[in-house]
């Protein structure tokens, strides 16, 4: 992994939870090195081409933070002509991914278990297609909201990343926490949020997967946002 700067890595909590179940830790064994994506050294960029050798992907997409992975596999299997980029520290979600795809043969995935600033500071400009941030950590006391990956310096590197055209999707249960994202893209010039009604934040599009978080939010009677924004031009396209 690249030696990059400490202000990219901003990773709290904890990176482990249960100790991990023999088939867990095996897909772990087994997925990690072969599906983890290395980090160039800090300054140089990552060849998008060179992920996937087998295959030139018609285009990347990026889940930070993707919890269990429910999302993301469902995703890659749906799209094989799609390259998929998936971050997550914690080391119980990414075994559980893993396992995932072991079971369908899943072959259009990387990831990385850090920080994804780290990834999207690697790649190289408007490489990105999609990107995904579902059901993240809320950290609802005021004095950890600096934690929250929606901050606009994060932004600024999400918005390099993506193309023009490209679309954000972010989901969460958590009212304080949409209305907060809602006030920090919506304040990012880069960004224009594709709304014109509730029913285009109340209902979750038929191309976007559910997820255990989703489902658990469901069943404690919290009905989740579902917010999509869209990458402006550039100047001068």
């Amino acid at each position: 992994m690249g030696d990059w700067p400490d202000p990219l890595r901003r990773l709290y909590g904890r990176r482990k939870g249960h100790p991990l179940r023999a088939t867990r830790q095996s897909a772990l064994d087994a997925g990690l090195p072969r599906f983890q994506l290395a980090l160039p050294p800090a300054g140089a960029l990552l060849d998008p081409a060179a992920l996937f050798p087998a295959h030139r992907p018609a285009a990347l997409w990026l889940e930070i933070g993707f919890g269990g992975g429910e999302h993301l596999a469902a995703l890659a299997a749906a799209r094989p002509d799609i390259g998929f980029l998936g971050c997550e520290p914690f080391v119980n979600g990414m075994a559980g991914f893993l396992m995932q795809v072991a079971a369908a043969g899943l072959d259009n995935v990387r990831v990385l278990a850090d920080d994804a600033r780290l990834l999207l500071a690697a790649l190289p400009e408007a490489s990105l297609g999609r990107a995904f941030l579902l059901f993240p950590d809320p950290w609802p006391k005021s004095r950890h909201h600096k934690r929250r990956f929606v901050q606009q310096d994060s932004l600024d590197l999400l918005a390099r990343a993506l193309a023009d055209g490209a679309e954000f999707r972010v989901a969460s249960d958590i009212m304080d926490y949409v209305a907060w994202t809602l006030r920090e893209i919506q304040a990012h010039s880069a960004f224009r949020w594709l709304a014109d009604g509730p029913d285009d934040w109340h209902h979750r599009p038929d191309d976007w997967p559910p997820s255990r978080y989703e489902e658990k939010a469901l069943a404690a009677g919290r009905q989740p946002v579902y917010l999509r924004f869209q990458r402006r031009p550039r100047h001068g396209t």
